[in-house]
């Protein structure tokens, strides 16, 4: 197995690299920006892959058997697909790239939850209902896979993670993880909130399973990327505090959060570049976010870390970073 990781310098890329490296499997990380783990220096190339002749040129170089296509812009700041060129222009010269490279035997593509707004339960794979530009720029991405690749000689499998977290990650799972340690994180009283998250560990764990599994099993399909069962942000938010040794949380009436929420919005359209809240993030919160995950199980298994695990590691991580108050 050679596995090209694209995006291999983001959050789940630097994990997803770390765990080549460390089966010593070969991998090579195509990104625009440097490795956010100095480590990786010697497996970066960098590359755009909005650049088409750079892109094949590296692909075909490298020869990979399994591609991993994580490259993509993530945030919510932009104001139509075209601030999205990444995850358009990209996906389609990734696509041309590994149909030009013999070597392929398999791309995985990750795409986003966010092709549904927040709440929405799609009756398919091509059921959409995105609400910001990042989500259509997915969307855009998804279709493209679906008829660019229809003919391919490899196999296809495109991932949509929810919310994952854990060591390397940033904006926004992070500030839960700091707004918890700092006692700013205050719970919806009485609200119970089930999410399907991910921590990174088992998101790793389970792309390798993609990558190892039969072609039957995986080939043309759709699927979510999160822990099963879904956690209870109030238990999590325990756990980050039990693991800090920092006293209980605090909950606090809906409609002050809606307040808090509302000045954060204010505050984000006077410039305020992070907020601690916005009406977006606590809708984000408060909104129950379960998905099947059923084929992806079918696939990976049983998951290698504990919801506890997964927060003992990654608030290692963060002391070992600075990340802690």
């Amino acid at each position: 197995m050679r596995v090209l990781v694209t995006g291999g310098s983001g959050f789940i890329g630097t994990n997803v690299c770390e765990h080549l490296v460390r089966q010593g499997v070969p991998v090579l990380n195509l990104d625009i920006a440097a490795p956010r783990n100095i480590n990786h220096a010697a497996i970066w190339k960098q590359v755009d892959i909005c650049r088409a002749v750079a892109l094949h040129e590296a692909v075909f170089d490298f020869q990979p058997t399994n591609v991993l296509h994580l490259a993509a812009r993530t945030d919510l700041d932009g104001r139509t697909v075209a601030d999205y060129a990444a995850n358009v222009q990209g996906v389609e010269n990734l696509v041309d790239a590994a149909l030009a490279c013999a070597s392929v035997a398999r791309v995985v593509f990750a795409s986003s939850r966010l092709v549904c707004k927040i709440g929405y339960a799609p009756a398919g794979e091509t059921d959409y209902c995105p609400t910001t530009a990042y989500g259509e720029s997915k969307v855009q991405g998804e279709l493209i896979v679906r008829s660019r690749a229809a003919g391919a000689a490899w196999d296809w499998l495109q991932v949509r993670p929810t919310s994952i977290w854990g060591p390397w990650f940033g904006v926004p799972y992070k500030l839960f993880f700091d707004a918890v340690a700092r006692g700013r994180y205050v719970h919806p009283r009485g609200l119970r909130i089930l999410k399907s998250f991910g921590f990174v560990g088992n998101t790793v764990a389970q792309l390798m399973a993609i990558l190892a599994a039969d072609k039957a099993s995986i080939n043309h399909q759709t699927i979510y990327l999160a822990d099963y069962p879904p956690i209870d942000v109030s238990v999590m938010a325990d756990l980050i505090r039990r693991e800090l040794h920092i006293g209980p949380g605090r909950e606090v009436p809906m409609g002050m959060l809606k307040v808090a929420a509302k000045l954060g919005d204010l505050g984000k359209a006077l410039g305020w570049q992070q907020p601690p809240l916005t009406s977006f993030r606590l809708a984000n919160l408060v909104t129950p976010m379960v998905y099947d995950l059923v084929p992806l199980q079918a696939i990976a298994g049983a998951l290698p870390f504990s919801l506890a695990d997964g927060v003992q590691a990654t608030v290692a991580w963060m002391r070992a970073h600075g990340g802690l108050p």
